[in-house]
């Protein structure tokens, strides 16, 4: 009898190692089939936090566009602090259960740290999403048939959104936003968004870049439009082409 438990609990301790891959591989699925990965990045978690979400890729996925070690300190570092910085910020608020959406959408009722913070979150939360390793190219279908139109040509769209992420004094983004079914190009300064309430373009965002130093300085220290140039290659136009659909 004693041996009959033992050769049994053999057997449910190998069923549960086996299931241990299986269970991260449907984790892996499940994360990919998402466009946002496995739910909302901007909702909160159980515990009324808002979390720092996973890549959709390995910090060295991107090379040799955009380095490692860059990827690693904006993701783990740079957001993560964002993330910090914001759940301290509403806690004790009437922001304090918010979904990330309603605050950034009605920014102008929240102080300079919600602001800064919530941005900092919504709009890296964007940003990985719109890269992905083998990216870059040219658009097609719909997205691409407005983009030629509104632009004249895609060289030319390039040329426009390239020339507002370089000029944008300080640090920022630029911006592809939807605006009553119309596509524009804009900027905005430190972590502000299209999305705010406080906005001069307000629209619907389906691509940024981040013109932060620290998005790219230790590989291109000053060389920000080096860096512009380089981005290109690693669009996530199926995303970008799936926001416009959405936003229109």
């Amino acid at each position: 009898m004693e041996r009959r438990k033992f050769l049994l609990s053999l057997g449910v301790v190998s069923v549960a190692a086996g299931m241990e891959p299986f269970s991260k591989t449907l984790n892996t699925i499940t994360n990919k089939l998402s466009p946002a990965g496995a739910g909302n990045l901007n909702r909160r978690n159980k515990m009324g936090k808002f979390e720092l979400p996973q890549l959709p890729y390995s910090y060295d996925a991107l090379e040799p566009y955009i380095d490692k070690q860059t990827m690693e300190l904006h993701h783990s570092k740079h957001h993560n602090a964002y993330v910090t910085n914001l759940n301290n910020a509403v806690a004790g608020t009437d922001a304090e259960g918010k979904s990330l959406e309603e605050i950034i959408k009605n920014i102008s009722k929240y102080p300079m740290a919600v602001r800064n913070n919530g941005g900092g979150v919504y709009n890296h939360n964007l940003f990985w999403q719109l890269m992905k390793p083998n990216g870059g190219g040219t658009p097609a279908g719909e997205l691409g048939g407005a983009i030629n139109s509104t632009f004249g040509s895609f060289d030319e769209f390039k040329k426009l959104f390239s020339t507002a992420a370089a000029t944008r004094f300080g640090s920022g983004w630029a911006w592809l936003i939807v605006q009553n079914g119309k596509l524009i190009i804009t900027s905005t300064q430190n972590q502000d968004s299209p999305e705010m309430d406080i906005a001069d373009q307000k629209g619907t965002p389906i691509l940024t870049l981040d013109v932060w130093e620290h998005a790219y300085y230790l590989k291109y220290q000053n060389r920000r439009p080096e860096y512009i140039e380089n981005w290109w290659n690693v669009i996530n136009w199926d995303e970008v082409a799936r926001r416009f659909k959405e936003a229109k």
